[in-house]
């Protein structure tokens, strides 16, 4: 019978098989604490210039949409809570 054996290790590609190094996070792990720093504020600034941004008046409907919505999940708890304590002061006393 055939013994069946391991395969060799592939490199990858533009690697010998003789070169051990750990590889880094690429163009992250050459630049210092400060290019770094520099490069998350420049893709911050980048993102936040693709936002589209409410209107005043689309920020003002969103505001008194949401003050509303708490409005009512307010009262509704409150009748919850209210009823709760009804049902215990008659069951306990």
């Amino acid at each position: 019978m055939a013994e069946i054996t391991d395969t060799p290790e592939v490199p990858e590609p533009g690697r010998s098989s003789d070169d051990k190094k750990p590889r880094r996070g690429g163009k992250r792990g050459k630049k210092g604490p400060f290019a770094r720093l520099a490069l998350f504020y420049r893709q911050i600034v980048a993102e936040l210039r693709k936002v589209v941004w409410p209107t005043r008046r689309q920020l003002l409907t969103y505001t008194f949409v949401v003050i509303i919505f708490v409005l009512i999940v307010i009262g509704l708890v409150f009748v919850i809570d209210y009823g709760f304590g009804e049902v215990v002061s008659f069951v306990f006393g």
